[in-house]
């Protein structure tokens, strides 16, 4: 039952995924991606949940907890990097599925560690298998939303990364309490395994395939897609394919596509953006728990608090979703790093001078809502910044710089506490989400409402959008 209104063979992957109402097929596809976008979150915000008991366990100083704690970091740098380039020239759903097996695989080996040592290595091995998994889940699920919807889904899927962190505490709450931190290694290895259901599901993007002259198969994957789209919908017949402005891509490849004339601005605003606000974090939320465990509050206290205050992610990325497409992409990222700068700049004043547990919940709350609506406009806004053969490796790349970001920020706190105390830590991560604000306010452009073509379209050869110009002027334009 497949009557398509006009010959949907004569238009490109773009004009026919665009024009498709968005359905339960497209909600499906949502729900895997970001269920492994959850699994992997999962992973990546336990160690601010058992770092106060490996510090312990291993009598390690700050420095080398710091350390540790950044080790991850290492490994999702190199990782972003290279699944990047790797998805751009193989396919999304390859790379997507490999990335999977390593974060599995090396979850289980960190149960096993003997020492810091060897912790440190199997944190890299894990790190780079969840390098690989962020930002082709962002190119991926971007390349099957429409335009009308992208920023909303995007959004909502970056919304399982504060889920995942706080799955994350109530595990480590549960497994700390009866067992150790191994357990809790084992147990996050186990869905690794939800790599068959994305298998089984989830199509390679008939736009990458398009763009990799397989028409064939673009061809294939394009007719299934939109018979279960009029399945779910119970329609006889869909829109007719929608005009997409061809994109003329310069000849360059690989890494040295970021630095075309269509893409040289946004990749300097993304990656000072993705740098300082990883930066910032990380270096921070990596450290709750042990920095409360400093403050006198037993293990499992401060894990119970670190989930708590995490809650405030929730309507955090339920706000930033809404406003993304209500608002627009640039202006609701700068609001998110403003708001995360006072939040913290608070937080850190209120724990260096624990009197109360009610004004470190409420400033912990407060701070989570902006830090985790941040992370929703920072995956649905970087992919809309590149045409289909560089959105990869934008995405990596920038993932890959905020990497090691993500790697400094630990250890960064780790030097600084001795120093300047509690206040000091969360004054410098303040700074770090102004940094971020002001790369978005003189750099960012307005994807809201355009289809990838027309956003990679819109730019002149000095990389900059055609009738925008900088800073206020962007924004009032794109408005």
């Amino acid at each position: 039952m497949r009557h398509l209104s006009g010959s949907s063979a004569a238009h490109t992957a773009a004009e026919r995924l665009e024009r498709l109402p968005v359905s339960g097929y497209h909600r499906l596809i949502f729900i895997i991606i970001a269920g492994a976008f959850f699994f992997d979150s999962i992973d990546l915000g336990m160690m601010t949940f058992v770092l106060g008991s490996l510090k312990a366990e291993f009598a390690l100083t700050t420095a080398q907890a710091g350390l540790l704690a950044s080790a991850s970091f290492v490994g999702m740098a190199v990782g972003a990097a290279l699944s990047g380039l790797l998805a751009d020239k193989f396919g999304r759903k390859p790379v997507f599925q490999v990335s999977m097996v390593i974060w599995g695989v090396a979850s289980y080996l960190c149960s096993t560690a003997a020492d810091a040592e060897t912790l440190t290595l199997y944190r890299v091995i894990l790190g780079f298998g969840m390098g690989m998994e962020f930002p082709v889940a962002q190119a991926l699920l971007s390349e099957f939303i429409p335009a009308r919807q992208r920023g909303r889904y995007i959004a909502l899927m970056d919304g399982f990364w504060p889920l995942g962190f706080i799955t994350a505490g109530l595990i480590s709450y549960y497994f700390l309490s009866i067992a150790s931190w191994r357990t809790v290694f084992v147990v996050l290895a186990i869905p690794a395994l939800f790599l068959l259901v994305v298998r089984r599901f989830v199509p390679e993007s008939p736009r990458w395939l398009e763009h990799a002259g397989r028409h064939d198969e673009a061809e294939r994957v394009l007719a299934a897609v939109e018979s279960k789209v009029q399945a779910s919908l119970g329609v006889r017949e869909l829109p007719r394919p929608v005009a997409v402005p061809p994109v003329q891509q310069s000849g360059r490849r690989g890494f040295a596509s970021l630095w075309s004339p269509e893409h040289r601005s946004s990749t300097i605003m993304i990656w000072g953006l993705w740098f300082f606000a990883l930066l910032g974090f990380y270096g921070l939320t990596t450290w709750l728990g042990a920095l409360l465990q400093q403050a006198g509050f037993a293990v499992t206290k401060s894990v119970l608090y670190t989930v708590l205050i995490s809650l405030g992610g929730i309507p955090g990325f339920l706000c930033a979703a809404w406003l993304v497409e209500k608002w627009g992409r640039k202006p609701t990222c700068i609001a998110a790093l403003v708001g995360g700068a006072c939040g913290v700049f608070l937080y850190g004043q209120v724990a260096a001078n624990v009197g109360s547990e009610t004004p470190l919940i409420l400033s912990g709350l407060l701070m989570q809502f902006f830090l985790f609506g941040m992370w929703a406009v920072l995956y649905t806004y970087t992919p809309e910044l590149y045409s289909t053969g560089t959105r990869a490796t934008g995405s990596g790349f920038a993932s890959a710089i905020g990497r090691v970001g993500s790697l400094l920020g630990p250890y960064l706190v780790g030097v600084v506490l001795p120093a300047w105390g509690q206040g000091g830590v969360f004054t410098v991560g303040a700074g770090c989400f102004f940094a971020a604000a002001l790369m978005v306010y003189l750099l960012g452009v307005e994807t809201r409402g355009k289809s990838l073509e027309e956003i990679a379209h819109s730019h002149d050869g000095a990389g900059r959008p055609m009738g925008v110009a900088m800073g206020r002027e962007a924004t009032e334009a794109a408005r």
